[in-house]
């Protein structure tokens, strides 16, 4: 299914609702078992601060191409963080997980939002306004977290979670406090959220963020998607910054910037986290892990696993 909503910047959870035929109960959107379950529930405190809560999956494929369409001088800044919530153990779903990161982004940026079926999706979409995120971070001089705050030109980061974040989220399931400081609770969550995801930015190089157009932005984000398409093979630097239109050194700035390493170090990095999963979740062989992601020496292999995983394979697989 398709849906194509125009958010004038009031967020698209209605609209989305009353597409897929979702029934509203109190704060929260309850997903029809038609379509699938769980709920979207969020609040919003002012034009400062406004959250969104998605723990549900869809037994279709939804896609939604997102215009937005802001009042002038709106200018949100957007926090994505995604996979943060357990997936629910229930064999009988078989639900992939989401995967988990923080994507930061202007809220003026329109995008398509891909919702795979039988996923299962728990994330937490925060955003608030260029005054308020001053008001909490405008005191930090590190050049990334002051790109974001003052969020002059297209910007987007990406990073991975953390421990910190996905214990906050799981304290935010439910209902923890009675319903009369429910609101106030959720604002102090989102302030905390927002703190543990610069507080992860702050570990960057502290160097000035260049400017991207929004061609940049895809060209890098189709790097991305080759270097996770082909783990099995080193990447091309020469060829990727070729095909992106840009110098070598300019993709490799700009890459670094938006996820927080280098074209190469990307690349292994999620190659290792593809042989932690083949060996944990597909129970392959060491050896055939190894083959399958394009290493023909396994004493290297095993030294770049612990390298990044912190366990050789071997034992790994006995965890």
């Amino acid at each position: 299914m398709k849906i194509s909503i125009t958010d004038s910047g009031l967020g698209i959870v209605q609209k989305f609702a009353k597409a897929i035929g979702a029934a509203t109960k109190g704060r929260f959107v309850i997903i029809p078992k038609s379509k699938g379950s769980g709920y979207i529930t969020g609040f919003s405190w002012g034009s400062e601060l406004r959250m969104m809560i998605r723990n549900y999956h869809l037994k279709e494929n939804i896609s939604i191409d997102r215009t937005n369409q802001l009042a002038k001088g709106q200018e949100d800044i957007v926090f994505l963080l995604s996979g943060i919530f357990p997936t629910p153990a229930d064999p009988a779903e078989q639900l992939s997980p989401e995967k988990s990161n923080i994507l930061i982004c202007k809220h003026r940026v329109s995008s398509i939002m891909d919702m795979p079926s039988n996923t299962s999706f728990g994330s937490v979409t925060i955003a608030v306004s260029k005054t308020y995120l001053n008001e909490l971070f405008g005191h930090i001089k590190h050049p990334v977290v002051k790109t974001i705050v003052e969020a002059k030109e297209n910007l987007v980061f990406e990073t991975n979670i953390t421990s910190k974040i996905v214990q906050t989220a799981a304290e935010m399931l439910g209902q923890p406090v009675p319903e009369s400081l429910e609101k106030q609770y959720y604002k102090l969550k989102c302030e905390e959220l927002l703190t543990h995801t610069i507080s992860i930015l702050l570990q960057r190089e502290a160097v000035p963020a260049a400017d991207m157009h929004i061609d940049d932005v895809k060209a890098i984000y189709a790097v991305k998607l080759h270097l996770q398409s082909h783990l099995g093979e080193p990447p091309n630097i020469a060829q990727l910054a070729k095909e992106a239109h840009m110098s070598q050194p300019r993709l490799r700035k700009l890459f670094s910037q938006t996820f927080g390493k280098g074209p190469f170090e990307y690349y292994q990095s999620a190659r290792m986290n593809e042989a932690a999963r083949l060996i944990k979740e597909d129970h392959l062989t060491i050896s055939e892990v190894g083959y399958q992601l394009g290493f023909t020496n396994l004493s290297h292999f095993s030294r770049v696993f612990r390298q990044h995983i912190g366990h050789k394979p071997k034992s790994y697989s006995k965890l």
